[in-house]
């Protein structure tokens, strides 16, 4: 009997090594292509929160941002990038690597749909969450390095050398999590030379200057073909005071500076060989008021709180997204309860002192691609901001001086593009573009391909390339 078990454990091990042998040769990536050589790298860096007017019209704002301005002598650039719904972080940085709108790529707003609050303000922060083939997955399937630096959605993500973003509790603890999230050997390697990295919930201006440095060192220490970089600290600093305040302009001093640094490496390590895109996720606007919608779906029944402000039980959820708010079914099938819902909402947006803009539709909403299981979408005014109160007053002043999040119609929430680079014009304007046009542009520089893409590819190229 025991014999029988050895037998039969050994075969089934070695079943276990065959199959293993064999995803590994289905997952290695292809022959690289004999021109990928000669193909320039191509480095995306989002700079969070980047409306165009800051660069466009950096001189009416005192702005002295000396790297960015170059983009617009020497490459191409978009006077406004019409975005997704909702024209928040999460979701348009999926966009901005698949070409897709977030209904199709399967990131839906900056935090999962928690309507029991279970998930402690869980982000998707996990690739495996994004349903289509990213930038970073068509190059590695093509046997291009890639590499990462703090990028949205980006933890397990097929990057060979991945820097993710990822945070929890903030402490101590988080660190360790992180490390174990990261390349094996990446972040020692950088840290022996750099010092410590920046934590993932560190926004501030001064994490964005670590990371800046890290991202500079990566990509001289690993020459990536392909490389995402991400900076975050004008955004918070829109939040806390506003777009264009004194501080989001320091702030934004300070990025471009940093920037600076990303661009020497660029020029040191790869020539004239490198294509650098600038991109931002959404624009920005002032506010001073928050809708706090859970109040009247608390008052109505359709939310049902416990003494400590707990969800006990629910018929209609909000799913915000800082200057919107989608509202979830428990029962899509649930016609009496969409029709009270549909009731409140009409009566709320009668009146203007709620902020609301308009309600849409599922079918409106889904058209443009956005919340995919929402029965309804809240799109609130400029100004106003989805506060997250459970009781007291319908409106309140905001803590936040600035957000984004609205319908993607507000030309303040237009985010940038600028690109540099071989055989692209310089000094050339785009004019608006779709957010979904970008991705398959970016392939084609690298040679691979983004079939799944809802855009054509932008007219950066002469005819032939």
């Amino acid at each position: 009997m025991h014999r029988c078990q050895s037998v039969i454990t050994l075969c089934s091990f070695c079943l276990a090594i065959v199959s293993a042998l064999l995803l590994c040769a289905s997952a290695a990536p292809a022959a690289p292509d004999p021109d990928q050589k000669s193909r320039p790298a191509v480095i995306l860096i989002s700079i969070d929160g980047l409306k165009p007017e800051y660069v466009l019209e950096s001189e009416s704002h005192g702005l002295k941002i000396p790297n960015l301005r170059r983009f617009l002598r020497e490459g191409s650039y978009s006077t406004g990038v019409h975005g997704v719904v909702p024209t928040v972080t999460y979701p348009s940085h999926a966009t901005l690597l698949t070409g897709v709108a977030p209904a199709t790529h399967g990131i839906y707003a900056n935090t999962t749909f928690d309507p029991l609050r279970k998930n402690y303000g869980g982000w998707y922060w996990y690739a495996e969450d994004i349903k289509v083939p990213t930038l970073w997955d068509v190059a590695a399937a093509a046997g291009l390095v890639t590499a990462n630096v703090h990028w949205p959605v980006s933890v397990a993500a097929h990057i060979q050398w991945n820097l993710p973003q990822y945070w929890r509790a903030g402490t101590a603890d988080d660190r360790k999590l992180f490390r174990v999230l990261t390349t094996p050997g990446l972040l020692d390697l950088l840290e022996k030379d750099l010092g410590p990295y920046a934590d993932g919930i560190d926004e501030s201006i001064t994490g964005d200057e670590t990371r800046a440095k890290f991202a500079a060192r990566l990509l001289e220490r690993k020459r990536p073909a392909f490389a995402t970089i991400y900076l975050t600290a004008l955004d918070t600093e829109e939040h806390a005071s506003g777009p264009f305040s004194g501080e989001s302009i320091a702030t934004l001093e300070r990025i471009d500076a940093a920037l600076g640094q990303i661009l020497k490496s660029i020029k040191h390590t790869y020539g004239k060989n490198a294509v650098v895109c600038i991109v931002s996720d959404h624009g920005f606007v002032n506010a001073d008021k928050a809708f706090h919608l859970a109040v009247a779906l608390r008052s109505a029944g359709l939310i049902d709180f416990d003494e400590k402000g707990q969800v006990k039980s629910w018929k209609a959820s909000i799913w915000g997204a800082g200057g919107s708010e989608a509202i979830v079914l428990q029962d899509k099938n649930d016609a009496a309860t969409k029709t009270q819902v549909a009731t409140l909402l009409a009566t709320l947006a009668a009146d203007p002192a709620n902020g609301i803009d308009r309600i849409l539709s599922a079918d409106e909403l889904h058209a443009r691609g956005g919340f995919p299981d929402a029965a309804f979408l809240v799109a609130l005014r400029p100004g106003f901001v989805a506060g997250d109160g459970v009781s007291g007053n319908l409106v309140t002043p905001s803590a936040s001086k600035g957000m984004h999040g609205y319908w993607p119609d507000v030309a303040d929430m237009n985010s940038s593009f600028f690109i540099v680079g071989p055989d692209i014009a310089p000094a050339h304007s785009l004019g608006a573009i779709d957010m979904r046009s970008i991705a398959p542009t970016l392939a084609i520089i690298l040679g691979v391909s983004l079939p799944q893409a809802e855009a054509k590819p932008l007219p950066l190229f002469p005819p032939g390339r």
